[in-house]
């Protein structure tokens, strides 16, 4: 709108915004940008509004698509807006109806923040209370472990509750000794369970709340589909996807079809440290309808870890840092941010 005021006048309107491949060799690396168009009205839009059917003007011919009003062109620029940050066409148009036009007039950060976050607030958990069983299941690499060790920290950390650990990785080297080794720091019990006989004993003799780490190997593997079989014949349990946010959105669908028989009913959405936008993952997990549970935005245990809250996923699509105004979700109160000497001083690791 201020490039086309400062060629057209104060009076110009927008009349169109559309994404387009960048010039010259920034297009041909795939990055694009926002092309406006602009026009300026001859006469007042007071004069020349009409009650005719359809909001036509006078003159205007048969079949000819209505003129956009005001709030349109309001809202076209907010959509614009949303759409050069990243948010796809349906994302963003629909948290432009969020805003009234003098919203969309006298646009601020917040208002855009707020609008985009009462549009995402269906894809948040909410989760009140941690389940008997929350089984973290997901490709290799992309943060199983270090999540649950964040979760177990923060717990021990702020409300001086030990969850249980229990590590079923035995595919992978040294799997076992990492969530074992992060046990003893934090004084959680921990168990393990290398076979499906194993964790049947295991589950057998638990009564704590258990968070489950999964080896990342395919669920079609026999071991991995005989220990969700026996996850499945237990009451309280609760699955979360893991994904890195660097995810690309044909290999996030793909794991989400694969994962599929562990039956997932949350995401959680790792490594928003390591990408320059979550725009894709977050689109796939849009389109699957899966609340997101946490997000976790770097490798320090406990601190690097949120409860997903609307503000943070709004925040993280937007760019920007959801940062020291965001309070730290531990468990299921609301409370300070952790001291950065946290549990044993922190720990830093993959």
């Amino acid at each position: 709108m201020e490039a086309a005021k400062k060629s057209l006048g104060p009076d110009a309107l927008l009349l169109s915004t559309e994404l387009v491949a960048a010039r010259g060799w920034r297009g041909w690396l795939g990055q694009r940008t926002v092309r406006v168009t602009g026009a300026l009205e001859r006469e007042p839009l007071s004069e020349t509004r009409t009650n005719a059917p359809g909001g036509r003007h006078p003159g205007d011919a048969p079949g000819v698509k209505p003129r956009p009003t005001r709030r349109d062109r309001a809202r076209a620029g907010v959509v614009a807006r949303l759409m050069a940050a990243g948010l796809d066409a349906t994302l963003a148009e629909a948290t432009a109806t969020h805003l009234s036009e003098a919203d969309c007039r006298n646009l601020s950060s917040g208002m855009l923040l707020g609008a985009l976050s009462t549009e995402l607030s269906g894809l948040v958990a909410n989760d009140g209370e941690y389940s008997k069983y929350e089984v973290f299941v997901g490709p290799p690499g992309v943060g199983k472990t270090t999540t649950i060790a964040k979760i177990a920290a923060q717990e021990r950390a702020g409300l001086g509750r030990a969850l249980g650990l229990i590590s079923t990785d035995g595919f992978r080297a040294g799997a076992i000794e990492h969530l074992r080794s992060y046990a003893a720091i934090i004084g959680a019990p921990f168990r393990a369970a290398r076979t499906a006989d194993e964790f049947k004993k295991v589950l057998a003799g638990t009564r704590s709340q258990q968070l489950v780490d999964t080896a990342g190997r395919a669920p079609t593997d026999d071991g991995f589909r005989d220990m969700l079989e026996l996850l499945n014949t237990h009451r309280g349990v609760r699955t979360h996807l893991v994904l890195a946010a660097d995810t690309s959105v044909p290999t996030a669908r793909r794991i989400f079809d694969k994962y599929a028989v562990a039956k997932p009913t949350r995401v959680v959405i790792t490594k928003l440290d390591e990408t320059d936008s979550v725009h894709r993952v977050f689109s796939v997990v849009r389109e699957r309808g899966l609340p997101v549970s946490f997000i976790a935005a770097g490798q320090r245990v406990p601190h690097d870890l949120e409860r997903a809250t609307p503000a943070w996923l709004a925040s993280a699509l937007l760019g920007e840092t959801a940062g020291a105004e965001a309070p730290a979700y531990i468990g299921s109160r609301t409370v300070g941010r952790p001291s950065r000497a946290g549990v044993d001083g922190g720990v830093a690791c993959r």
